[in-house]
């Protein structure tokens, strides 16, 4: 890794994974804000994100202040800085990458946490979207080792609906390379597999781009045409080719499909002690966990959150829509201005809330 790059890499060595397999000379990358002597707090990648997609949520003016916290931010393995496919030499290019978990994901943080950068307990863990579903693994997986959750516009395990709308942008990218895919989080279904043209990266991921669209902002946002009046986007189709074909256009698909299966297969509960008892991890919860979901999201429903703090033991969590017509992007990354304060707000006030009154009238 160059000297050019404004992240640092943690080696991990021969990476065993959930799945059996493992990543040679597996590494993780991540940034960090702050003296480590500071309280710390772990602020994992979302889907498709760089390290420095997570920055609009720091600062000085913010609740992730770097004077007063030591803030780490790890990268998902598959976004092209931690072990992506398209960063690491593949055994055979015939061979598809390793599925990856959002477990593997977290492992692979906590030794970052402890052995390299030799913290013990951490202040916080949150996280947007894919990195909710991190920061719900943190909680269940290492229960003792923090003091506060805030997953935002996320879950602790992906919805049946949430696999489907993933296979609507898996199918659309699989189908430029003319195969499809083989069923949610089971991969692609090819007899033999094979790398892409170029051809097939651009057709695949504007497709990609363009069925994306429809999830990640409300009927609200559009019908209230917010592309324009706040983005600055001509009409529609100047948003469609320059908001999200570009965004699209900007990533590896092989990177997408291995965080694509991460979020699809995301559930905290699959893993010991719990072995699929949802209600037994949420309940297993110790952290006072702050849920915050999209109130018009269409990948996390606010239900679906609520369901979640319902089974939390009583006093530890509590749930707060954003008041927003974004969608998903509510939450991030930082491009709705009026949700940056609200959620900056929730922080701040969660934060300095010493004694853990998690009364949602006090928080909102």
């Amino acid at each position: 890794m160059g000297s050019e790059l404004d992240y640092k890499t943690f080696p991990l060595g021969d990476f065993k994974l959930v799945s059996g397999e493992t990543i040679p000379n597996a590494f993780i990358a991540y940034k960090t804000f702050g003296h480590s002597s500071s309280p710390a707090i772990i602020y994992p990648s979302w889907f498709s994100g760089l390290i420095s997609d997570n920055e609009w949520l720091i600062g000085e003016d913010k609740a992730l202040d770097p004077r007063r916290y030591f803030i780490i931010i790890p990268a998902v393995f598959g976004n092209g800085q931690s072990s992506s496919p398209s960063n690491i030499p593949r055994e055979s290019p015939l061979k598809p990458f390793p599925n990856i978990t959002v477990k593997d994901n977290v492992t692979a943080q906590y030794r970052l946490v402890t052995e390299g950068l030799g913290i013990k307990h951490a202040r916080m863990v949150l996280g947007w979207s894919l990195g909710a579903g991190q920061t719900y693994q943190w909680l269940t997986q290492y229960p003792d080792f923090m003091d506060l959750g805030v997953p935002f516009c996320g879950s602790a395990r992906t919805s049946l609906h949430n696999q489907v709308f993933l296979e609507g942008v898996k199918s659309a990218l699989l189908a430029a390379k003319g195969t499809s895919s083989a069923g949610s989080a089971a991969g692609e279904l090819a007899k033999t597999y094979r790398v892409w043209t170029e051809e097939e990266k651009v057709s695949g991921l504007k497709a990609f781009g363009r069925v994306y669209a429809g999830w990640g902002f409300s009927q609200a946002f559009y019908r209230s045409a917010v592309y324009e009046t706040e983005l600055g986007y001509k009409n529609l189709e100047d948003f469609m080719v320059n908001f999200w074909e570009s965004w699209a256009l900007s990533k590896d698909p092989e990177n997408l499909l291995t965080m694509l299966h991460t979020w699809q297969a995301a559930d905290c509960s699959d893993q010991e002690p719990y072995n699929k008892d949802f209600e037994l991890a949420m309940k297993s919860i110790k952290a006072k966990t702050l849920v915050l979901p999209g109130k018009t999201d269409l990948y996390f429903p606010p239900e679906d959150s609520e369901y979640e703090v319902q089974n939390m033991t009583k006093g530890i969590g509590a749930c707060i829509p954003f008041p927003s017509i974004w969608g998903h992007w509510a939450g991030g990354p930082g491009v709705s201005k009026q949700d940056l304060k609200w959620l900056d707000g929730r922080l701040k006030a969660f934060l300095e809330d010493e004694k853990w009154q998690l009364d949602a009238s006090n928080l909102s």
